[in-house]
C-alpha cells in the first residue's frame, strides 16, 4: 500500500491514519479547510468511463481535477485481472494529488440478477433467495463474501443492499433484487447484509431511497410517480432505512422517484431537500453520505431541465456525491456551472464544502489501516481468490435453503421397481420426480446451465430452447414427452408455457428470478422457485425436483394460484 495518510502541505503535517482515534470528524473538517473550492467540489464527483481500461478522459479528471470517486459498470469488468490493474492505475493517479486522497471505487454488486463486476466473481442466488431462506445470517454472509471478492479487486464501496420493498409485483426493475414484501424483514435482512459488507471492509450503500418497489416504471427512461402518502412511506418503504440508520449505515443512494402525495410533490426524491434533509437527515437521523443514482438517467434530467442543473439541484438538496455513468469532457458545462455557482452563491458553496467534509470523514474512517480494502490491488491474489473458495460453498448452500415449493405435494419416493407412472391427469404432481417416474423428459428453457444441470438430473432428456422472437413448435416436441420441465424467468416465457395446457402431460415449472408469474398458471402439476439463474440455483432446483434436498424456502411475497 502507498502512503497511510492524507497530507496537508500548507501546514507541513500529516494526518496519520493510525493516530486518528475518535477524532475523525475534526480531522476531516481540518482537511477540508485546506481544500480550494474546486478541490472540495471535485470530491463530490463520482464518474464512470467506457471500456476495459481507463479512458484518457477519466485519467484527466483524476489528475487535473482530483475527483473523489469512480464508478465501475458492467462494461468495465469482463476481465477481472484487467479490472484490478485498472483500479490500481486510477488509485495511483489519485494518490499523486496534492493531498494524497484515495478514491472511492464503487460498483453495483447486489448479488443475483445485478452483478456489474463479472468475470471470475461469484454468480449468487440473490436477495429474493435470502428472503426465501429468511435467515439473517444468509444475508450477512452474502454481503461478506460478495464484499470479500470486491476487496480483492480494490473496490471499496458497493451500491448494496437493495432495500426496496417488493410492493408492486409488476415491477421489472426491482423484482428479485428485493428481499421481499415485508418491510420489517427487508430491514432486518438489509441490516445483516450491510454488516457483512462492513466486515469485509466495504462501504455499504442502501438503495433506492426512499423506495423503488411500488412502481413498474424504470427511472432510467422516465420519472416514476408513486402515489403513496407520507404515512404509507413511513410504515412501509422507510422501515428498512429506519432500521439501517440505527445500525450505522454508511451511505444511501437517492432514487429518481416522485411522490406527488408528499411535501416533495413532483420533485424527484434525489433532488428534494424535503426527502434528503428534512426527512432523511432530520427525522431519521442519518449521518452518512448520500449519493445520487446516475444523474444521466431521464428521471433526474427531465425534472431539472438539464444535466448541469440536475447536478446543482442534487447537491443543494443534500446529496454529497453526484454520480455520472459516463465521463463528461473536462471543461463540460456541468463543472463550469457548479464552479460558477460556488463563486456566486454562498449557500451553495457551504453545501459543497459540507459534502466534501462528509466524504473525507467516510474516507478517513474506512480507507485506512491494514484491514481496509487495498488501494492498489495485489494482482497475484485475483486468480486465487475469485471466485471466493468459501463463498462458493456458502452460495450453493444458500441456493439449497431457498428452494421454494409453490405448487405440488411431496411424497416418499416411489418403489424403485415400480414402472414409470403415466403423466398426471388433473391430479397434483408428486415430488420427488425420479427419472423412472418422469418417463420421457423434455427440458424447455433459455439458460445453458438449466440444460446442463437438467441433463445431469435426467440423462435421457431432450431439450428445447424457446425464442420469444421466433415462432413456437414447442407443442410438437412436447407430444413425445411424458414430463416437461419448463424454466421461466419473465413474462416472455408465459405464451410458451401456456401452450402446454391441455396436452395431458406432466408439467413442472422451475421459476428463476421472481416467481410472480406462477399465479397465472395454476394448472401446472408442480412448481419450484429458485430466484436466480446462477448455476448453484439450478443445481439446487433440480436436486429438489429429484428429492435429494427438501424445498425449505418460503415465498417472500404472496402468490395466488387461482384457476
Amino acid at each position: 500500500m502507498l502512503a497511510l495518510f492524507f497530507w496537508l502541505p500548507a501546514q507541513g503535517f500529516s494526518l496519520d491514519f493510525t493516530d486518528l482515534g475518535k477524532d475523525i470528524g475534526s480531522h476531516a473538517a481540518a482537511l477540508v479547510e485546506h481544500l480550494s473550492d474546486e478541490q472540495a467540489l471535485a470530491q463530490t464527483f463520482m464518474l464512470g468511463w467506457v471500456g476495459a481500461v481507463p479512458s484518457p478522459l477519466i485519467l484527466d479528471w483524476i489528475r487535473d481535477r482530483h475527483i473523489g470517486g469512480v464508478k465501475i459498470f458492467g462494461w468495465n469488468t469482463e476481465d477481472t485481472t484487467k479490472l484490478a490493474e485498472t483500479v490500481g492505475v486510477l488509485q495511483t493517479e489519485a494518490l499523486r494529488g496534492p493531498f494524497h486522497i484515495p478514491l472511492l471505487v464503487a460498483t453495483d454488486q447486489e448479488g443475483g440478477w445485478i452483478r456489474h463486476v463479472k468475470g471470475a466473481t461469484s454468480e449468487t442466488p440473490g436477495n429474493m433467495a435470502i428472503g426465501a431462506s429468511g435467515r439473517p445470517m444468509d444475508a450477512y454472509w452474502s454481503g461478506y463474501y460478495i464484499g470479500r471478492e470486491l476487496a480483492v479487486l480494490g473496490i471499496n464501496m458497493n451500491f448494496a443492499p437493495t432495500v426496496d420493498v417488493y410492493t408492486n409485483r409488476d415491477s421489472v426493475i426491482i423484482g428479485p433484487r428485493a428481499f421481499g414484501a415485508d418491510p420489517a424483514r427487508v430491514g432486518i435482512l438489509g441490516t445483516a447484509f450491510m454488516k457483512g459488507q462492513h466486515a469485509a471492509g466495504i462501504i455499504a450503500t442502501a438503495k433506492h431511497y426512499p423506495g423503488h418497489g411500488d412502481t413498474n416504471l424504470d427511472s432510467h427512461g422516465v420519472l416514476p410517480q408513486i402515489n403513496a402518502s407520507f404515512e404509507q412511506l413511513w410504515e412501509r418503504e422507510l422501515i428498512p432505512y429506519r432500521l439501517l440508520t440505527k445500525e450505522g449505515l454508511t451511505a444511501i443512494m437517492s432514487g429518481h422517484l416522485a411522490f406527488p402525495n408528499t411535501q416533495a410533490g413532483l420533485t424527484p426524491a434525489s433532488l428534494s431537500s424535503w426527502f434528503l434533509q428534512d426527512l432523511l437527515r432530520g427525522k431519521l437521523g442519518f449521518q452518512g453520505i448520500i449519493i445520487t443514482d446516475d444523474l444521466m438517467m431521464n428521471g433526474a434530467t427531465l425534472s431539472a431541465g438539464s444535466l448541469s442543473q440536475a447536478a446543482k439541484e442534487a447537491l443543494l438538496a443534500g446529496n454529497d456525491i453526484i454520480m455520472l455513468s459516463k465521463t463528461p469532457r473536462l471543461y463540460d458545462p456541468i463543472w463550469t456551472h457548479l464552479v460558477d455557482a460556488m463563486k456566486q452563491e454562498p449557500q451553495f458553496r457551504e453545501r459543497v464544502r459540507d459534502a466534501a467534509r462528509r466524504i473525507l470523514e467516510i474516507k478517513l474512517t474506512y480507507l485506512r489501516g491494514e484491514q481496509t480494502v487495498p488501494w492498489i490491488p495485489d494482482l497475484k491474489k485475483v486468480a486465487s481468490n475469485l471466485p471466493d473458495p468459501e463463498g462458493t460453498a456458502f452460495f450453493l448452500n444458500l441456493a439449497a435453503r431457498s428452494v421454494t415449493l409453490v405448487k405440488g405435494t411431496i411424497e416418499e419416493p416411489a418403489d424403485s421397481q415400480e414402472k414409470p407412472q403415466a403423466p398426471n391427469k388433473g391430479r397434483t404432481a408428486v415430488f420427488p420426480l425420479s427419472p423412472e417416474k418422469a418417463g420421457k423428459v423434455l427440458l424447455a428453457g433459455q439458460y445453458e446451465d438449466f440444460f446442463t444441470i437438467g441433463k445431469m438430473a435426467y440423462p435421457a432428456a431432450s431439450g428445447y430452447w424457446y425464442d420469444p422472437e421466433g415462432g413456437t413448435d414447442l407443442v410438437q416436441y412436447a407430444q413425445n414427452a411424458d414430463t416437461i420441465i419448463f424454466c421461466i424467468s419473465n413474462a416472455e416465457g408465459l405464451p410458451f408455457l401456456q401452450s402446454l395446457r391441455g396436452l395431458r402431460k406432466r408439467v413442472i415449472v422451475l421459476s428463476v428470478l421472481s416467481p410472480v408469474h406462477l399465479d397465472t398458471v395454476p394448472w401446472v402439476d408442480g412448481a419450484l422457485a429458485v430466484y436466480s439463474y446462477a448455476r448453484e440455483s439450478f443445481i439446487a432446483g433440480f436436486s429438489a425436483i429429484l428429492g435429494r434436498i427438501p424445498p425449505m424456502g418460503t415465498l417472500p411475497f404472496s402468490v395466488n394460484l387461482v384457476p
